[in-house]
Parts: structure tokens; C-alpha cells; sequence
């Protein structure tokens, strides 16, 4: 029998079970998906270079490839797109060229990529600075990494109702939805693991649902509830859930009953280290001092401001 692992949080076998089984009606639940693809092709139809080789991971159905067929100016852009996907199932529903890999143990050579993109699957990778360094390693001198995941504000109405649903019942909140990572810690990952130019951009949506029930099955349809590793002591009991959607449905409401929740999709963008690339002068390299841009007097250390 295989022994807990306590550095694990997410249970990655659990998860490609309910992506195989959500892969059937993915596609009407796919608006996340298909916004972070749109997101993508933009980035890249704006910049002026081919990337000979591409990576898409969490490819789905196919999406980004998809995206990219719908616009022009991204066909000569790209060339080689290779796709993998953790669900072999979704792999299977895409006409490209695709292997099944597991974000935390992705198969990839030094030195063979020109481009790498994730839409919506680095919320559940468990070693986040592991998949970037191994990324890092995969590209080559000038490549992109974009990646796209669930940032820290999404769901932020369910994990509060449920939490104070728990707390009246056990005395204490268990932990029912997945922590996600905001932008500032992404673009610090990003620098740490040895990526240049990085930048990190947020886009909150908001979808509305007749009731809690039907985001449960939103998320359930996408293959996007919890799997955390650790198995939770206490049920999450009708009961709690009942009392959950009436705090729902009295916090987060609109005016014609309809409930909200939150999205945040973060962009990262880091670039492979290249000698052409722009880099920070040196200091003391400026050429107008502040005090000249400011029209100011600049006042020596130790002097004290005139009247």
C-alpha cells in the first residue's frame, strides 16, 4: 500500500479521473478556458517573432490550437505545436500532436522549445518552482513561457460561505477550496527561476448562477473541484451545504436573485535569458541627475534644506 506523501496537496491520479469524466460536456462549460486561449493568441499575435517549436500543456481538447487557426496573422508564427494534457481522454478529442504528461513530471529536453503555454493548469501543478525551473530549462535562449491560472480572488464568495457554514457546525473551517497564488508571488516564481522580463497581468470575471448548485455544477462539468491529496477528516454534510448556499444566496446576490462568483485569470510572461533582450543599466550609468528632471536643488548628504 503506498504511503502518504505530507508534501504533496493535490492528488494528481484523483484530478485526471474527473477531467476524463468531464471531458464529454467540457466543451459548454468552457468559457475560462476559451478566455485564456483568446488572452494567449493575442499576446502572441502582438509579438514579432516565429517560435519554431511550441508547447501547449493542459491542452485539452485542443484550444490554443484552435485559436491559433482563427487567426491568420498567428500562422506563420508558429510552427511545430506539440500538445499534451494529463486527461488522455481530453488529449484525445484533439486532431494535433499529443502525448499524456503529468505537470509535475513533464517529459521535456534540454534546449528543445521556442515556446511554452499553460492555460488553466498551474493551480493544481504541487511543485509550482519545479514545473518553472524544468520550463527554464526546456526553452531556448530567447524563448516564452505564458502561463495562465486560477489567481487568488477566484471563488473567494464559496470558500467564505463555506467556511462559516463549517465553523457553526465543527467549531472550525476545513479547507474546501483549492488555494491559488496571486500575481506578485507568480512573477517573483517566475524570477527565481531564472526567467527574464517577467510580467504578471490579472483579469477577474464574474459569472452568474441561478443558485449555488449551479456553480457546483459548473465546476464539477469543467473537472475543476478539490483534490486535495490529504483526505479531509469531516464530511461536508447536506446540511452544511444547505446552509452554505443560503449564506450565498444572502451575501452575493444581485437584485434579481442571481448569485456571483469570481474568476481571476493571472498571466505570467517570462522570456528565456538572450544577449539581445533590454537589461537595466548599470548604476550610475544615468545621464541627468534627478534633482535636473525635477527642477530641483540637490541637496548634499548631511546639509540641511534652506528656508
Amino acid at each position: 500500500m503506498e504511503s502518504p506523501n505530507p508534501n504533496l496537496l493535490f492528488d494528481r491520479k484523483l484530478l485526471a479521473i474527473r477531467r476524463n469524466r468531464a471531458a464529454a460536456g467540457f466543451g459548454a462549460v468552457a468559457f475560462l478556458k476559451e478566455r485564456a486561449v483568446d488572452d494567449v493568441c493575442e499576446r502572441l499575435d502582438f509579438i514579432n517573432r516565429r517560435f519554431e517549436q511550441a508547447l501547449d500543456i493542459g491542452s485539452h481538447g485542443g484550444y490554443l490550437a484552435a485559436g491559433i487557426a482563427r487567426i491568420s496573422t498567428l500562422h506563420d508564427k508558429i510552427g511545430a505545436l506539440a500538445e499534451c494534457d494529463l486527461s488522455a481522454v481530453m488529449l484525445g478529442q484533439s486532431q494535433g500532436n499529443g502525448f499524456v504528461a503529468d505537470e509535475d513530471h513533464l517529459p521535456l529536453a534540454p534546449l528543445s522549445l521556442d515556446l511554452i503555454v499553460s492555460t488553466l493548469g498551474l493551480h493544481w501543478v504541487n511543485d509550482v518552482p519545479g514545473f518553472l525551473a524544468q520550463a527554464r530549462l526546456a526553452l531556448r535562449p530567447d524563448g516564452l513561457l505564458l502561463l495562465t491560472f486560477l489567481g487568488g480572488r477566484t471563488l473567494q464568495e464559496l470558500r467564505a460561505c463555506l467556511a462559516e457554514a463549517e465553523t457553526e457546525t465543527y467549531g472550525e473551517a476545513t479547507p474546501r477550496v483549492s488555494p491559488f497564488a496571486d500575481a506578485q508571488d507568480g512573477a517573483q516564481l517566475l524570477q527565481r527561476a531564472g526567467f527574464a522580463l517577467p510580467v504578471a497581468d490579472s483579469d477577474v470575471v464574474t459569472v452568474r448562477y441561478a443558485n449555488l448548485f449551479g456553480l457546483f455544477r459548473d465546476l464539477k462539468a469543467m473537472g475543476e473541484t478539490a483534490a486535495f491529496y490529504q483526505k479531509v477528516r469531516r464530511p461536508l454534510t447536506r446540511r452544511i451545504i444547505a446552509r452554505a448556499a443560503d449564506l450565498y444566496q444572502a451575501n452575493h446576490a444581485d437584485g434579481d436573485g442571481k448569485v456571483r462568483a469570481t474568476f481571476e485569470l493571472i498571466t505570467l510572461t517570462g522570456w528565456a535569458p538572450h544577449e539581445s533582450q533590454q537589461k537595466p543599466l548599470p548604476r550610475g550609468s544615468a545621464k541627468m541627475r534627478l534633482a535636473d528632471a525635477l527642477g530641483t536643488r540637490e541637496i548634499p548628504s548631511g546639509e540641511k534644506p534652506g528656508g
